[in-house]
């Protein structure tokens, strides 16, 4: 018997792993995140597998679905939204199941930047500009470290991706635009790779009143950084003039 954590991505079910879809299509048992998990991927969960919705369950009654599932001798399928690495609280119950001697595997799912990113059909990193990513979160419920506040973060002037954040995103643009100023590019993804997505983009000035007009609340990735604007600088990667392990310079 064992568990399988299993990233189920941004939404559409084609941006699943194959072997995320296989565990999912052949489930008996599945503990999944329904108040994130889109339904198209859960269409693809067997109708006799049994089913259970985290979103009303603690890790207590998530732990006791495990116990069962072992005295029956069947794998459990616990899907998570994007890639349960990323804000998963897979942690504990990781934790949970090493104290029950229980098998399990984490299998890798496509994040919301990343089909954010992909909607905005822009590199999150720009050659002399930026070459970092930071992906984090404003402190809500669950605080922040101090040294990981916005403001802290703010001074690498990186490509941020924030999660969780986007009903903050007036006091997050206060915040921001004293170190990225306030043309800085921005770009707000809803339910990114969904049928119902939907983009804005704008900047740290303007970005809050656009927010507040389309009246998104949650399930928003936001992405602030100058590398969503495209400009002629290049990537030395592809230029003729450049040599490496696999190319000579000038070459034919």
């Amino acid at each position: 018997m064992k568990v399988y954590f299993v990233g189920a991505g941004p939404g559409d079910p084609e941006l699943l792993t194959r072997k995320a879809e296989r565990l999912i299509r052949h489930a008996r048992i599945c503990i999944y995140a329904g108040s994130l998990v889109g339904p198209e991927v859960l269409a693809l969960i067997p109708e006799s597998a049994q089913k259970y919705d985290s979103a009303a369950m603690d890790l207590q009654q998530i732990t006791a679905v495990f116990q069962a599932a072992r005295e029956k001798g069947l794998d459990v399928v616990r899907l998570h939204t994007g890639d349960p690495c990323l804000y998963g609280a897979i942690n504990e119950q990781m934790d949970e199941l090493e104290q029950l001697g229980i098998e399990y595997e984490v299998v890798p799912g496509i994040s919301a930047f990343q089909a954010a990113a992909a909607a905005l059909g822009r590199e999150l990193t720009a050659p002399e500009k930026v070459q970092t990513v930071i992906l984090s979160r404003t402190s809500g419920r669950t605080p922040l470290p101090e040294q990981e506040e916005l403001a802290q973060l703010a001074r690498t002037r990186a490509t941020l991706c924030l999660f969780l954040s986007i009903h903050k995103i007036k006091e997050i643009s206060a915040v921001l635009a004293d170190e990225y100023g306030l043309d800085c590019p921005v770009a707000v993804v809803f339910h990114a790779s969904r049928p119902d997505q939907l983009v804005l983009t704008g900047t740290l000035a303007d970005i809050a009143a656009k927010v507040a007009d389309s009246g998104i609340v949650k399930t928003a990735m936001i992405i602030v950084g100058r590398s969503l604007v495209l400009d002629k600088a290049r990537s030395k990667l592809y230029d003729a003039g450049f040599t490496h392990g696999y190319r000579r310079a000038g070459a034919p």
